[in-house]
């Protein structure tokens, strides 16, 4: 199976193209190859290529930037997945867009499915939103699957400022009223290639799906769980997301119920725990 990447240095496409072998022919195209505010480009990809299946991983994803550079996470979030699906439709191929929990309020304590109405509450949720709606009305086979708290041993993510900030003071303070589930890319990656070989043959099981890690948990305690087992001596204080105010809104409640994920496709939710001992020793940190 080929699958064309759209992204290639990025957490999820980087864990894609290690997937690389035999049975899944990984494409990853760089910026250079595609720039996701040319969407026309991207579709011509897509058919330059012809893949037998496409992944988007790449997005704008400067959550706080977005607030004042709308136009250009519009079309990096919106307008380019609406060409990529367009295409897709077109060559009557599976089209995969990795999505967030940011499309939602974050209002409450249960936790989202799929059906619930999106109501995002910044631009980055808004232009992912955006690019939702547009693939769906393509109208082609395609999953749009979101995620949470996205981790790994590449890129900028949580884990990786808890080992840098950790390791430099003795004391931190860290948001416990943001609740979610943290994701490996490790994870979503193939999870993302068995989603596009299943809709190879079933493309009545295209729709928007949830996939995140678990136990749900909050920022505070994610952080002591890194320092306990990178053995970090941080202490870490719970404050509210109050105390840490941001351009952009982040959302409360950000659990998915991803029930549909494992009834369609036998995908359950990863253990984050596991995860992050997967990250742990790649980064070289010793174990307990």
């Amino acid at each position: 199976m080929k699958v064309l990447v759209f992204g290639h240095s990025g957490q999820v496409a980087t864990e894609l193209r290690a997937l690389d072998g035999d049975d899944v022919q990984i494409t990853a195209l760089a910026r250079a190859d595609a720039d996701l505010t040319d969407p026309a480009a991207c579709a011509a990809a897509i058919n330059a290529h012809a893949p037998d299946a496409v992944i988007n991983a790449a997005a704008y994803t400067a959550v706080d930037k977005a607030e004042s550079d709308a136009e250009k996470a519009q079309i990096s979030n919106a307008d380019a997945p609406a060409a990529m699906a367009r295409a897709c439709a077109e060559r009557d191929i599976p089209f995969v867009s990795i999505s967030t929990d940011y499309v939602f309020s974050g209002a409450g304590d249960t936790p989202w499915v799929p059906a619930d109405p999106a109501d995002p509450q910044g631009v980055y949720g808004r232009t992912k939103r955006d690019g939702e709606v547009a693939i769906v009305k393509a109208g082609g086979r395609y999953a749009v699957l979101r995620t949470s708290w996205v981790v790994s041993a590449h890129g900028n993510n949580f884990v990786k400022t808890m080992l840098r900030l950790g390791a430099e003071h003795e004391t931190l303070t860290i948001v416990a009223d943001q609740i979610g589930g943290p994701t490996g890319a490790a994870e979503i990656a193939p999870a993302c290639i068995a989603i596009a070989k299943t809709l190879v043959s079933e493309p009545e099981k295209s729709g928007v799906y949830h996939f995140s890690g678990a136990p749900d948990t909050n920022w505070a305690d994610f952080a002591r769980t890194i320092f306990d087992a990178a053995n970090i001596q941080c202490a870490v204080t719970d404050i509210p997301s109050s105390d840490y105010p941001t351009p952009a809104k982040r959302p409360l409640n950000s659990r998915l119920d991803c029930t549909m994920t494992e009834a369609a496709f036998g995908i359950s939710r990863p253990d984050w725990r596991a995860s992050l001992t997967h990250i742990l020793t790649q980064l070289d940190f010793p174990e307990d």
